[in-house]
């Protein structure tokens, strides 16, 4: 896979050369970039192209930071509800 298919309109390119960007433009940005993959694409995949090339000049850009936490493994579920948050005393 090569970087035109990782970041076929090039938006995560041209996030990087936004002076001043923030962190929620860079969510914005990544979901916009994320619908853009054809179906079935390896979202990871790409992502980690994107990170290697774009992300080892910036380690602090907002985009890198994002990219990175879009590739960390979500926390566990945790159970919310049930009897004991029905019942006063468990």
């Amino acid at each position: 896979m090569d970087l035109g298919e990782a970041d076929p309109k090039g938006l995560i390119r041209e996030s990087y050369r936004i002076e001043g960007i923030t962190a929620s433009e860079c969510r914005s940005i990544l979901v916009d970039w994320a619908l853009s993959l054809p179906t079935g694409s390896g979202f990871v995949d790409h992502a980690r192209i994107l990170l290697a090339v774009y992300g080892k000049d910036a380690p602090d850009h907002p985009m890198t930071v994002v990219l990175t936490d879009a590739l960390s493994a979500p926390e566990a579920p945790r159970r919310r509800g049930g009897r004991a948050a029905r019942v006063p005393g468990g």
